[in-house]
């Protein structure tokens, strides 16, 4: 019998900061970057409810991957779901060849941005990295990614050889697919109202959450993707968003001592909830 990978537990930096409630404030980053890649922007588009359901989109797919991370001995059975998700996600692109979600190619591309998202929120929002810990982030990431049960020929074997790729795939593979250009298109034209919300009360809080979004969402872009995608960034709101990161990492000295309702998502309180049972 085939044992089953081992999950990521609560001695794990991944499990300390990919359920941090600050990477909200990276935004969209990851999920605009994963449609950059020609085949997983064309699967969203053809396969999707993002387009009708953006957020509700958004949810979906963000809780089963934490709960793949914060699962323990569940994180393989969570994983496998998540990967068999996407089953049936294939079809043609726009210059006849085939796409198929669970290339291993397409599917590690999903997971590399999630990787960088967390590295990026962490280095921005709570501390720089040293190398060391970037080296077992990234050792970490590749059991997590393990748990979905995909073939791992596409990732990376060590900490260096995924700088290259992650080079490689911003220089020569992402493109301003238009999955990815919808997902800021609120940028220029505003959130979409939420459908429970009266269009008087929308048209009265829109604006300023509209210019909270436009900051968080182009702020937290790699700069090649804003590059990409045409996204406006002065060197005014560098400056702006660089004493807002500041700020946010001055919480540091208050950070441990809020609640851990605050500082988690429900997904990583569980996990740390069942490691505590476990270990009495």
């Amino acid at each position: 019998m085939t044992r089953e990978p081992d999950g990521l537990g609560p001695g794990s930096l991944t499990w300390r900061f990919f359920g941090d409630t600050r990477m909200a404030l990276v935004g969209p980053r990851a999920a605009v970057l994963q449609n950059m890649l020609p085949a997983l922007g064309q699967g969203v588009l053809d396969h999707s409810v993002f387009f009708d359901e953006t957020f509700a989109r958004v949810k979906r797919s963000a809780g089963p991957i934490l709960n793949t991370v914060y699962g323990l001995d569940r994180a393989h059975a969570t994983g496998t779901k998540v990967r068999d998700y996407h089953t049936d996600i294939k079809g043609t692109m726009p210059d006849g060849s085939r796409y198929h979600a669970l290339d291993p190619e397409t599917y590690y591309w999903a997971h590399a941005t999630f990787f960088d998202n967390m590295l990026y929120g962490v280095e921005t929002f709570i501390r720089p990295l040293g190398e060391d810990e970037k080296r077992r982030l990234y050792e970490e990431s590749k059991t997590w990614y393990r748990m979905y049960g995909v073939s791992d020929r596409a990732m990376p074997e060590d900490w260096e050889a995924y700088q290259a790729y992650w080079k490689r795939m911003l220089d020569d593979e992402i493109v301003a697919h238009k999955t990815a250009r919808y997902g800021v298109g609120y940028v220029s034209k505003g959130l979409p109202r939420p459908g429970r919300v009266p269009a008087p009360v929308w048209r009265a809080v829109s604006p300023p959450l509209n210019s909270v979004a436009r900051f968080v969402t182009v702020g937290g872009l790699h700069p090649r993707m804003r590059e990409l995608l045409g996204t406006p960034w002065s060197a005014a709101d560098e400056r702006r968003y660089r004493r807002f990161a500041s700020g946010v990492r001055k919480l540091n000295r208050v950070w441990p001592l809020l609640p851990e309702a605050v500082r988690y998502v429900p997904q990583a309180r569980k996990g740390f909830a069942r490691a505590r049972r476990r270990a009495r």
